[in-house]
């Protein structure tokens, strides 16, 4: 394992920023790894860490295939853990919202110019960003449909679900898209937390990875087979919304099977604890997104289900 300082910037609180690369093997410029860049990303970083540790273990055993390189970026954002922000100090933006970059540009913007030009040395791009809604949703792969993407390689993480997505304005401006755009094969891991660490869900982010690069002939490694994907469109997830404000009282949780009719959650008085109004599941189907605020909103997402995966 080599430790390469790809980047440094100054900020106006602690030490700086520094961007560290974390590289495996030598030769082909394989499989790019990136993990946090907002400052409350915990989840993504520790996976992150234990994914080094494991490969750090295989290269000293041989076990990545000659002529192979993997690199591992595990924060892009130090800065805004260590002042106990989710975005970057000094003007609250969001390094995940600013590819493809600009060299000269503001330090987040510089940051995503100079990560997006290591990352596209590399045939693989895998990121495992946080999901934008607050809530539990069952793992899974997520792409963009840019003509570019593939679904067959996507399911090679043996995850549950792959999520072919359409992009939408913001997402134009996320590292998963424009690596799309450059060329390479790139994946979204989501694992369902980002504040509190899962042990159990981040196992299973890095077997995912480490399945993939097997997979792919980057490792030599040896685990459990995993899922069997279903691929799904974007459209294929139905949000269902609250018709009511109110406190959230779930009835139903993830990886669910719910059929039409079925009170998915109340909502409640916040006062006296009455029902205000139930949440009823529209069609049948399985819970792919449950929303863990304590409080729901009206005509707010509360839950996204798979419409009629089972019939």
């Amino acid at each position: 394992m080599t430790v390469e300082e790809i980047m440094s910037v100054s900020t106006d609180y602690r030490e700086d920023n520094q961007i560290k690369a974390f590289r495996f093997g030598r030769g082909r410029k394989s499989a790019a790894i990136v993990g946090a860049m907002r400052g409350n990303e915990y989840q993504q970083l520790y996976i992150c860490s234990l994914l080094i540790h494991t490969l750090e273990r295989i290269e000293e055993r041989g076990a990545i295939v000659a002529g192979k390189e993997i690199m591992v970026i595990p924060s892009l954002n130090a800065h805004s853990a260590n002042i106990g922000k989710k975005y970057w100090g000094k003007d609250n933006s969001d390094i995940n919202r600013q590819f493809p970059g600009n060299e000269q540009g503001e330090p987040t913007s510089r940051i995503a110019a100079k990560v997006l030009s290591v990352a596209s040395e590399y045939s693989y791009g895998i990121q495992f960003p946080s999901f934008y809604l607050e809530g539990e949703f069952i793992p899974h792969v997520r792409m963009f449909a840019t003509g570019k993407e593939n679904s067959s390689l996507a399911t090679q993480f043996g995850m549950p679900y792959v999520v072919i997505a359409k992009p939408r304005a913001f997402d134009m401006s996320t590292l998963n898209y424009n690596l799309q755009m450059n060329g390479r094969n790139a994946f979204s891991i989501y694992t369902s937390t980002t504040v509190n660490i899962d042990e159990a869900l981040a196992g299973q982010a890095v077997s995912a990875v480490l399945r993939f690069l097997t997979r792919m002939g980057i490792i030599r490694y040896q685990l459990h087979p995993g899922y069997i994907a279903t691929v799904l469109g974007d459209k294929e997830l139905v949000n269902v919304k609250s018709p009511a404000s109110g406190v959230l009282h779930k009835c139903c949780h993830i990886n669910q099977e719910v059929e039409r009719g079925d009170i998915l959650a109340e909502i409640l008085n916040p006062y006296d604890g009455s029902v205000i109004s139930d949440i009823i599941a529209p069609f049948d189907g399985i819970i792919f997104f449950a929303n863990t605020e304590p409080l729901a909103f009206e005509n707010s997402a509360v839950f996204k289900l798979i419409k009629k995966l089972h019939a």
